[in-house]
Formats: structure tokens, C-alpha cells, sequence
């Protein structure tokens, strides 16, 4: 079940899991089937983030294009600032008053770029993302805000891209993973509340929050998504790591264990990439 960090997880009470630790430097540890395909839950919505930023800078759309009730764009849905509940097609509160994580907002962003570019969603989803990064096992037959499965090795590639980007211009690299309206408050899911709570393009940004999914050596600029399916994904830019476990237990069933595993894990893994430069 792989040695240093990642050993750890053999302990986590879950049926399968399967690990990744990437280091900027090209460096990459596994443990567990790293093939094995696993429902990605919400971390999905960094992949639809992806594919409309590219949308974006092919022209098809803009981030501020009206999309949905009066006043919210494409910036406002995918940043969770457009107010709409986490489901349901009703808005409960005007855009930019709160952060409210939505599901329904990033199903309106996927609607909105596949009717910008007159292709389906999940079509353009395979076109922009998943063909050019060799993302063979990864497939998305529901929700852009929820439904993509996805194997370790699939999601190397995407965090490679995260890293180095090849499918997105660096300026675009840096709005997505940056925090917009930052002074909204809102709840991340199964954590807590948290004032504010910085959120970028798709990808939540760990600010100051604690506690936190995150662990407590991950940098203010980390950035990533955990999902349903007890899934996590943080990349680090100042500790200069990634970090991925794809599970098949529901978050629900273990968030007390996994709120003391996630952050332990992750901060094991800043230490070890710490201790490594160091040396």
C-alpha cells in the first residue's frame, strides 16, 4: 500500500482506495490499484471548470456572459456566487451576496458553454479535456457537477495539467485557482461555515480556513475539491505537491474519520515534500 505518506491510508476505513502524491519536480508515489475506476463525486467540477475556461479562451463564451437570473454570469456560477441552492433550478438569493456551494450553478455553466459552442456537454467535455490529456479511463455520464468517474492514473494527468498547463493559458491558470469575491462568506459542505470563504473558478481555495479538509501545513494559495464519494484532490503551489485519493465509501458514512485522515495525510505530505528539499 506504498511507503512514507501514503502508507497511511491503509488504515482509512474504506472498501478501496487508491493514492497519489505529485510533485512539481515530475515525481509521482501511488498506493493501492491505481486503475480502478471510482465516481469522482464533486471533484468533477474541477474538470467542468477546466473545459469552460477553454471554452472561454477559445471565445465561445465569456466568463462574464449572463448566464441564469438577472445579474449572474459564468464567473458568478462557477465561483458558487450566483445564488443558487445546492439543487434546485430556483435562485435564493441575488448573485454575489454569499457563497453558496451549488451544484445547479455548474450545471448551468456546463449548459451555458454547450450551448455556446453547439456541442453537447459531455462531447465537448471529451474534446477539450479528456482526448488531449490521455485521459482514456475517465468518462462523464451524468452530472458536470458530479457524475465523472475516473481512475489515480486519469487524474495524474489532470493534476500534471494543473501543474504545467498545456490546455490553458498561465493568466487563466492563475484566475481559476485565485479567489473571486472574496469577501463573500459561505459553508463548505460537511465542514463548517467560514467567513470569507475564498473560492476560485470550480476550485475551492484553502485561505485561512481551519479546520479544514485540507490539512493545516497546506499554504494559504492550495487549491482543489473533495466529493461525496469520499474523494479528495488538493494541489499546493508554495509546498510545490499534489495530492489525490479516490475512494468508493460516501463521505457521509465516515466525515468524522476522514476530518481527522485528510488533514493528517496532507499534512504528512507537505512534511515529506519539506523535509525532501531540505535534504
Amino acid at each position: 500500500m506504498g511507503s512514507g505518506p501514503l502508507s497511511a491510508i491503509a488504515t482509512w476505513p474504506v472498501p478501496n482506495v487508491s493514492a497519489a502524491i505529485v510533485r512539481f519536480d515530475g515525481t509521482v508515489e501511488t498506493a493501492g490499484d491505481i486503475d480502478r475506476p471510482f465516481l469522482l463525486a464533486s471533484i468533477t467540477k474541477l474538470l467542468t471548470a477546466w473545459v469552460a475556461l477553454v471554452a472561454v479562451e477559445e471565445g465561445s463564451i465569456a466568463l462574464d456572459t449572463p448566464v441564469g437570473q438577472p445579474g449572474c454570469t459564468l464567473r458568478h456560477l462557477l465561483s458558487h456566487a450566483g445564488g443558487y441552492p445546492f439543487e434546485g433550478p430556483a435562485p435564493i438569493a441575488p448573485p454575489e451576496r454569499r457563497r453558496i456551494y451549488s451544484n445547479t450553478g455548474i450545471e448551468l455553466a456546463a449548459d451555458a458553454v454547450a450551448s455556446a459552442t453547439d456541442i453537447a456537454f459531455a462531447a465537448y467535455f471529451a474534446e477539450a479535456l479528456l482526448d488531449p490529456l490521455g485521459m482514456t479511463a475517465t468518462a462523464l455520464p451524468s452530472s458536470p457537477a458530479h457524475g465523472a468517474i475516473s481512475t489515480v492514473r486519469d487524474m495524474i494527468r489532470f493534476i500534471g495539467e494543473l501543474i504545467t498547463p498545456t490546455l490553458l493559458d498561465a493568466s487563466t491558470v492563475a484566475a481559476a485557482t485565485s479567489t473571486h469575491f472574496p469577501e463573500l462568506a459561505g459553508r463548505v459542505p460537511g465542514i463548517g461555515p467560514f467567513r470569507p470563504c475564498p473560492w476560485g473558478l470550480g476550485f475551492e481555495v484553502h485561505g485561512a480556513k481551519q479546520p479544514h479538509w485540507m490539512g493545516a501545513a497546506n499554504s494559504a494559495s492550495a487549491f482543489g475539491h473533495f466529493g461525496g464519494a469520499g474523494t479528495m484532490l488538493w494541489v499546493d503551489p508554495a509546498a510545490r505537491v499534489a495530492l489525490v485519493a479516490l475512494t468508493d465509501r460516501p463521505f457521509d458514512e465516515w466525515a468524522a474519520d476522514a476530518l481527522q485522515l485528510w488533514p493528517a495525510i496532507s499534512d504528512a505530505v507537505v512534511a515529506d515534500g519539506s523535509a525532501a528539499r531540505i535534504s
